[in-house]
């Protein structure tokens, strides 16, 4: 949106103490967020804090089941922007100064989302990724009945039909400045 958009719709220039994205800044067009961020953002302490999270951890035989089916089956359906996210938004363009008490402005890997899930649950949130919706998209169905199985044989290998699923969180944070 244009500057006129963005004084109308969101904030007035230097107004605002944060921004935060959760989970989508690999998908923006960097230069021309970073621009409106930095025009809403009061001068010199507004903070920004963007963050990511990495596919659910369960598992040792579950994470055996994912590796390959994440860097094999999915590959071709990653889009590159999800390059960033797999990097956990070290590489991602951040122009900001660190906050106070920081030497830099991250990655920091210091927060752990636990979810407990069963295994429909799992594959529903495999089914919300980008990679499989474009799979989808195109006709291919990326959680054949054999990868199904694979998933369904790691899974129940300990007798718990549900599992903690543990999303770590990348944060980047930072500041304006002058």
């Amino acid at each position: 949106m244009s500057i006129t958009e963005l004084e109308q719709n969101v904030a007035t220039q230097s107004s605002v103490d944060l921004v935060t994205i959760a989970s989508a800044l690999h998908w923006f067009d960097l230069r021309q967020f970073y621009k409106q961020v930095k025009w809403v953002l009061k001068k010199p302490s507004g903070v920004i804090a963007a963050w990511t999270y990495t596919m659910p951890e369960i598992n040792e035989s579950v994470g055996a089941v994912f590796k390959p089916f994440d860097t094999i089956d999915c590959k071709p359906f990653w889009a590159p922007q999800r390059k960033l996210v797999h990097n956990k938004y070290m590489s991602i363009d951040f122009p900001f100064e660190p906050v106070d008490g920081y030497e830099n402005t991250g990655p920091f890997d210091q927060f752990v989302v636990e979810k407990l899930m069963d295994l429909d649950d799992y594959f529903k949130f495999i089914r919300s990724c980008s990679a499989y919706q474009k799979a989808n998209d195109k006709g291919v169905e990326l959680l054949t009945e054999n990868v199904m199985e694979k998933f369904k044989a790691a899974w129940n290998e300990d007798g718990q039909s549900q599992k903690i699923a543990r999303f770590r969180v990348y944060l980047r944070i930072g500041k304006v400045g002058n």
